[in-house]
């Protein structure tokens, strides 16, 4: 297992958005937390020889972090058809042993028949007026398909992420601070670069099965 500052130097090439979308909060997740992030998955047990899917992926960052630790199979799925291309061109800059498929589908309603993946994903915070509370509906799709889950939300999110994990057969067992490095790329982004704090989890998810006997 390469280190996890050997992983984020092998992330660093993969490229961010040539077009973002601020509706859909498409940024670029530093290599550093995506490195941490498929680090701590990796000690886990939560990587290798298991079926990875990371929901809402953009150009692919914490699908190729994976795919770097030896899964069995890599799914990236996103619904903008622009940075699923860049990310077809990050996995040919970063050259993964383990293909991944590129899927262009809404991360909410994803066409996959799986309930033991391990979901990855740094969705959208909610933070543009008409999407408040968009990472729920991330969960509300990871409760249905994951057997563990890591996800990254906005600073102060713990105890809604916990509640939900609780209402939904999911257990959070690991929590940890992250910081993502936000460039000026929206016309109301005042600052050329920003640092916000926010917050990573792990869930533990029961079975589908264990899901339908309590439904």
């Amino acid at each position: 297992m390469v280190t996890k500052s050997a992983l984020a130097q092998q992330l660093g090439v993969v490229a961010g958005f040539d077009d973002p979308r601020a509706p859909l909060e498409q940024y670029r997740t530093p290599p550093e937390v995506a490195a941490s992030l498929i680090h701590t998955a990796d000690l886990q047990g939560d990587i290798e020889d298991r079926t990875v899917i990371d929901l809402g992926c953009g150009t692919g960052m914490l699908a190729l972090a994976a795919a770097l630790r030896g899964p069995r199979r890599v799914v990236g799925l996103d619904l903008d058809p622009a940075p699923l291309a860049t990310a077809r061109d990050n996995e040919r800059r970063v050259g993964t042993t383990s293909a991944v498929e590129w899927i262009r589908a809404d991360a909410t309603r994803p066409p996959l028949s799986i309930d033991d993946a391990t979901i990855v994903m740094n969705p959208p915070f909610g933070a543009q007026a008409g999407n408040e509370h968009a990472d729920r509906a991330f969960l509300e799709t990871t409760a249905g398909i994951a057997a563990v889950s890591y996800s990254i939300h906005n600073a102060g999110s713990r105890e809604f992420v916990e509640s939900f994990a609780a209402d939904n057969g999911g257990t959070v067992t690991h929590a940890f601070a992250v910081e993502l490095d936000l460039p000026r790329q929206f016309d109301f982004h005042a600052a050329d670069s920003e640092t916000i704090d926010a917050e990573a989890f792990r869930i533990e998810w029961s079975s589908s099965e264990s899901r339908s006997r309590r439904d």
